[in-house]
């Protein structure tokens, strides 16, 4: 007997009429023989009405009960799945990601799993019983609160659970069939990828394709969980993600997806005295404020010899803090002023052939010289190349691209459901 854990989006639970589905899904594979653990998100946009109406009541509201607030649509989900699945002549049983022994640390929003105790589920799984999980929430035991683990969480629930039970597949639904060659909704041309490594995968999740979290894929590649994104709302088989093992042999295509990212800003530190250590200086001030940084360019400053114009990309949702802990070490630094945007966007093409093959950079420039596009900033790692543009050139430039990599399909993918809020 197999052990399956299935992971339920939002759109996939977002009404009545959906959770029945979902319910028939579970007990389907139930049928089939196999022991199965679900985790489930909170309906449709529940989170986001969540987060309005606590902004709505409170301008600045406290993190610890946030996390109370936004757990309560997990838990909603998960009683009414395990309410359906009973319906259907099964044994169900709800648990909150702290009854499923989810232990996190103690940062609320965006808490990390330290560790997973599921002895719980076990006892219920050995009694043949469907466990259902409400996911992106966890407890930290040194204060006895709930936490949540930021957005995206319930794939990284998932995940985690599907390691520490030793599970066979992790399955995760979703309202498209399977991971794409870019994004269906930009790119209706998009192809389905049948097969692609969990090292692909975590380069698109990083750049700005949303089928899977990117602590998920980390999660899944580091524990050795095999992944199978797929649509709730048909049974067309959908993507594996998976390791290669050591030795083994795989053609891997030479491009595999192109992602597009809206999310992130730019700011440039102009005017810094080009001496050893500035660098050093303003990246620990960054640091220091807990600030994650993506790309980075140096260039020489118009402000005159001996000055350099340091310029780095990071969460839109982090440039003000940014911008505050460098101002305030503005004498220490010496710089002359400091810039911000945050119309910009993010162009990355993924493919692990591109570690055996040559022309992908001439072949991606030439497709955005045509396309009128003037790149900002380029950082390449070994399967990855991405470009910084204008904002309101992205969509455009990555359907250009995926066209010129010969990445389209002959028939437009469907979008099943979800409001992409």
């Amino acid at each position: 007997m197999s052990l399956i854990v299935q992971k339920f989006g939002g759109s996939s639970v977002a009404d009545a009429e959906s959770i029945k589905r979902v319910a028939r899904r579970i007990v389907e594979a139930r049928e089939a023989g196999n022991d199965v653990v679900v985790v489930v998100s909170a309906m449709g946009d529940t989170t986001d009405e969540l987060v309005d109406l606590a902004n709505e009541v409170s301008s600045v509201p406290a993190p610890r009960e946030m996390d109370m607030l936004l757990t309560a649509g997990e838990r909603i989900s998960m009683a009414l799945v395990a309410m359906a699945v009973r319906s259907l002549g099964h044994d169900a049983r709800s648990f909150t990601g702290s009854q499923a022994g989810m232990i996190t640390d103690d940062q609320h929003g965006s808490a990390r799993i330290v560790d997973v105790t599921p002895g719980r589920l076990k006892d219920a799984v050995s009694e043949g019983a469907i466990v259902i999980v409400a996911g992106f929430q966890g407890f930290n035991k040194d204060t006895g609160d709930i936490t949540t683990l930021g957005r995206g969480g319930s794939d990284t629930s998932a995940v985690a659970l599907a390691a520490a039970l030793e599970a066979d597949v992790c399955e995760i639904y979703t309202d498209v069939d399977g991971v794409f060659t870019a994004d269906p909704r930009v790119v209706p041309l998009a192809s389905k990828i049948h097969r692609i490594t969990s090292e692909e995968m975590l380069e698109l999740a990083a750049n700005g394709a949303k089928v899977l979290n990117i602590r998920a894929t980390e999660y899944a590649r580091r524990h050795g969980v095999t992944l199978h994104v797929r649509s709730s709302f048909t049974h067309d088989e959908g993507t594996i993600v998976y390791n290669p093992t050591e030795g083994q042999q795989v053609e891997e295509p030479i491009i595999t997806g192109v992602a597009g990212d809206l999310s992130e800003a730019k700011i440039t530190v102009v005017g810094v005295p080009d001496v050893p250590g500035k660098a050093a200086q303003i990246f620990t001030i960054v640091a220091n404020a807990d600030i994650n940084i993506d790309m980075i360019v140096q260039n020489v400053s118009h402000k005159g010899e001996s000055k350099t114009d340091i310029s780095f990309t990071l969460p839109k949702s982090e440039g003000e803090r940014a911008l505050d802990a460098l101002r305030a070490s503005a004498a220490d630094i010496g710089f002359a002023e400091l810039s911000y945007d945050d119309q910009i966007g993010k162009l990355s093409v993924v493919g692990a052939g591109m570690r055996t093959n040559s022309g992908v950079s001439a072949q991606l420039f030439t497709a955005l010289f045509e396309a009128g596009v003037n790149i900002d900033m380029i950082s390449t790692s070994e399967i990855r190349i991405s470009v910084i543009l204008r904002a309101d050139q992205l969509n455009d430039a990555m359907r250009r691209i995926h066209s010129a990599f010969g990445l389209d399909s002959d028939i437009e993918a469907v979008v099943h459901a979800g409001t992409g809020r």
